[in-house]
């Protein structure tokens, strides 16, 4: 049996208005950090005080998910911005989660960036840098999620941040150790199985990308996406073969 510590997070609180999305009061059950969308890609202050909340109150580690500001595209298509800009959006989205941190009795543990800016900042250094240095401006405490080994984990220990190096449990990889991009075919994993045999591998050291070639991950936090169907089944199978593993789930401490 094994004494692994992994933390495992998901994406959540990215309904707004009349929409909603995902079923993330129940997912905080089996989860130990929630990233929490700001209001740019998906949120909105009432969804963000309800998550934020309901987080704390189940003993979940409050985290900002901050996105492009691209509501219609979900914060998945890709701007040209500066990094200057980068930094601005991201600090505005970090201090609006805060408050609600704040206002529900709790703090921020850490912030991670969602979908395209993630994705940029991957491959970007002077975009990841911008990003990291908002984070340790606004608290250089706060834990910073980044792709398992990519230029925005760089970035992060540069800065002196703890960073948590992320894999994923519902998505495949390509050679470089990216995420496939969600366009292509079998990017997405939506067998349970598939995706726990593909979280043991990751949490050996390890993960095959679609082309079959073995790419060497670190796993600190393992990200389920809260709004894809059949989110709750696949946190639930996760966390119950993780525990029969022995493997105990702990949020990176602030």
């Amino acid at each position: 049996m094994t004494s692994k510590t992994l933390d495992l997070n998901c994406d959540m609180g990215e309904g707004f208005g009349a929409y909603t999305m995902g079923n993330d009061i129940a997912i905080l059950d089996y989860v130990s950090s929630a990233n929490i969308a700001c209001g740019f890609h998906a949120g909105d202050p009432g969804t963000m005080r309800r998550i934020v909340g309901a987080a704390i109150a189940k003993g979940v580690a409050v985290g900002a998910h901050p996105g492009l500001p691209d509501l219609q595209g979900f914060g998945r298509r890709e701007m040209k911005i500066t990094p200057a800009e980068a930094y601005a959006m991201v600090l505005y989205q970090i201090g609006a989660l805060s408050g609600f941190a704040i206002a529900a009795g709790g703090r921020l543990n850490h912030v991670k960036p969602h979908g395209a800016l993630y994705n940029m900042a991957v491959r970007d250094r002077q975009l990841s840098d911008a990003i990291a240095q908002a984070v340790r401006d606004f608290d250089p405490g706060l834990v910073f999620f980044g792709l398992a080994g990519s230029e925005m984990i760089k970035a992060a220990e540069a800065l002196g941040l703890r960073a948590a190096n992320e894999v994923f449990a519902d998505r495949s990889y390509q050679d470089d150790g990216s995420l496939s991009p969600r366009g292509l075919p079998g990017a997405m994993i939506e067998d349970p199985d598939q995706s726990l045999a593909q979280v043991r591998q990751m949490l050996a050291g390890s993960v095959n990308a679609l082309s079959g070639k073995v790419v060497a991950v670190r796993a600190d936090t393992l990200c389920l996406h809260g709004d894809q169907a059949g989110a709750l089944d696949f946190a639930r199978h996760i966390r119950g073969a993780l525990a029969a593993d022995g493997v105990a789930l702990r949020a990176p401490a602030h």
